[in-house]
């Protein structure tokens, strides 16, 4: 069963830049559609950015030109770069897979943990 593990969150400044890695194992990333996600207390969860098993990518309208998601099937990585932070992207973050649904939808069938970011005016 695949297993997913984020990490990288953490505080900072408006303007700065955070790069989160979801690694996983059981399986090989090669065989899933993987995404990113996040979400705030009281709110849905909101896709962020995903990446396709041929390497096609999307992204949310609020996150485009700032966030790039790629991955290294060589580590079992994914990976989030974030720049340009603004306090709204103040959430947790979750990395999620499937073998089959690719999205910004949160149809994903494998979730991890999540890690925290905290964006500060």
């Amino acid at each position: 069963r695949l297993q997913l593990e984020e990490s990288g969150g953490g505080s900072v400044l408006a303007g700065e830049s955070l790069r989160l890695s979801c690694i996983a194992s059981g399986s090989t990333y090669s065989r899933y559609c993987l995404g990113w996600f996040r979400q705030v207390p009281g709110k849905e969860r909101e896709g962020v950015a995903a990446i396709d098993k041929d390497g096609s990518a999307r992204y949310a309208d609020f996150v485009k030109g700032r966030f790039t998601v790629s991955q290294d099937n060589t580590k079992n990585t994914l990976f989030l770069q974030m720049d340009n932070l603004k306090p709204e992207d103040t959430a947790m973050y979750y990395c999620a897979a499937d073998r089959d649904f690719y999205g910004l939808d949160a149809e994903y069938n494998y979730w991890g943990q999540g890690t925290q970011v905290i964006v500060s005016s």
